[in-house]
């Protein structure tokens, strides 16, 4: 708990374009989270069948992965504020219109819409905290910044399924209900672009300090390191991020409809449970910068990982509800405690002007895994049934996380000395 205290107490004393950023990135994701637990539902409850939830998160995965890249260029050389703030204004019109169409053909294309624009927040959040921050301090912001991220889903979460059910209360339908709180969700997010108006286009003094020493001049080293050690680099951390991507689509898209379909529980529970699992990651994610100082970076991430799979198999397993939960709630944040940590990795073995590309790369890897278990899921799941297709997908899932996790172990290990950065 003191170190959890501690963190508070220093998140005071950040810059001040990182405090606006975090703001809007907050609106941002309680928007995102109010989809996140009701859209797929309300896809059912509109007369669609499961696989049609696996074709809509399928193909907005796949416009988001095509757009990493160019965005992780566009980046790198022009105005990264600039960019945030025109994602935050189309993804949140996007998410206005899902809220109240139903045909097939504007669900499938406002989710091309809303994946394409996506891809701007996911790429360019990393490099802009990075440009804005010193290197002793990135490890504990790249932490502030994915325990706010989970926090605000909580609040997009938890806050959608209770507001559906209040609503349902008052003589609204189930239907109803939901659009009407799927398009709050969509107005937060557009409300994003506010604080980023007010960010400054220029780094943070520790950031100019520190970046000679990286970029050098065109003679300096830097200039000279061969661009295929670069994106050796890249490439071995994408690789590890394409077997967690798979793994993750065929699991994390569906967990709400794995416990209403599983146990039948209600809209506010399925909410309650998804947020309590992020509020134990935010936890989780806070203490792991402590853990990094212990063992190093990369076998923070292995532990991390490693420890989440019983969890995840007796989450897959179990006909028992509490079982589940509590299954579903430490595999939750074990998993996603190493992401703050492995962004930090991949931003100290890259260097300044790299950025921007090799997160693009690595969320491009993950979006093309997680894209193409979609049908997948749909299809194991509607052939074996709600047990043993959800008990399937989860005994791949792990499969797939053991494969990333010793692979990411094996490439990263050498140079845990050099890239373990004390906050």
């Amino acid at each position: 708990m003191s170190r959890i205290f501690q963190s508070t107490r220093d998140f005071g004393t950040l810059p001040h374009n990182i405090k606006l950023f975090f703001l809007a990135n907050v609106l941002y994701q309680i928007g995102t989270g109010m989809f996140g637990v009701l859209y797929n539902l309300f896809i059912k409850d509109i007369g669609y069948p499961d696989s049609m939830n696996g074709t809509v998160v399928s193909v907005q995965s796949l416009a988001t992965a095509l757009m990493f890249i160019p965005i992780g260029f566009l980046g790198d050389r022009g105005s990264r504020k600039k960019l945030l703030i025109l994602g935050a204004l189309l993804s949140g019109i996007a998410l206005i219109f899902r809220s109240w169409v139903e045909q097939s053909t504007g669900l499938l294309s406002l989710a091309v819409f809303t994946g394409l624009f996506s891809a701007i927040f996911q790429v360019l959040a990393i490099p802009f905290l990075a440009e804005n921050s010193n290197k002793s301090s990135r490890m504990t912001i790249f932490s502030y910044h994915a325990s706010l991220v989970l926090a605000a889903q909580v609040l997009g979460g938890m806050g959608g399924g209770f507001l559906a059910d209040i609503l349902q209360l008052f003589g609204i339908t189930q239907i109803s209900s939901m659009k009407i709180v799927l398009m709050i969700g969509g107005i937060s997010t557009l409300a994003a672009f506010i604080p980023l108006l007010f960010t400054s286009e220029n780094s943070s003094p520790a950031e100019k300090t520190e970046q000679p020493a990286r970029t050098s001049s065109p003679q300096g080293p830097l200039k000279k390191k061969p661009s295929r050690a670069e994106f050796k680099i890249i490439g071995q951390f994408a690789l590890a991020q394409l077997l967690v991507g798979l793994g993750s689509g065929l699991v994390v898209p569906y967990l709400n409809l794995y416990f209403t379909n599983r146990f039948s529980v209600s809209l506010s529970a399925v909410g309650i449970l998804i947020s309590l699992g992020q509020i134990m990651t935010i936890v989780s994610m806070l203490i792991g910068p402590f853990l990094v100082q212990r063992v190093g970076a990369v076998k923070a991430v292995l532990c991390f990982q490693l420890l989440s799979l019983p969890f995840l198999l007796v989450t897959g397993f179990t006909n028992l509800f509490g079982v589940a939960a509590v299954g579903f709630l430490f595999r939750q944040a074990l998993m996603n405690a190493a992401n703050p940590i492995q962004s930090s990795i991949l931003v100290d073995r890259v260097p300044d002007h790299r950025r921007g590309i090799a997160n693009s790369f690595t969320q491009t890897a993950f979006m093309m895994g997680w894209a193409t278990m979609g049908p997948v899921q749909a299809m194991l799941v509607m052939r074996h049934g709600s047990y043993w297709g959800y008990a399937i997908t989860f005994c791949i899932t792990g499969i797939l996380y053991v494969a990333s996790s010793l692979m990411y172990f094996f490439m990263f290990r050498e140079k845990r000395s050099a890239s373990v950065p004390l906050s």
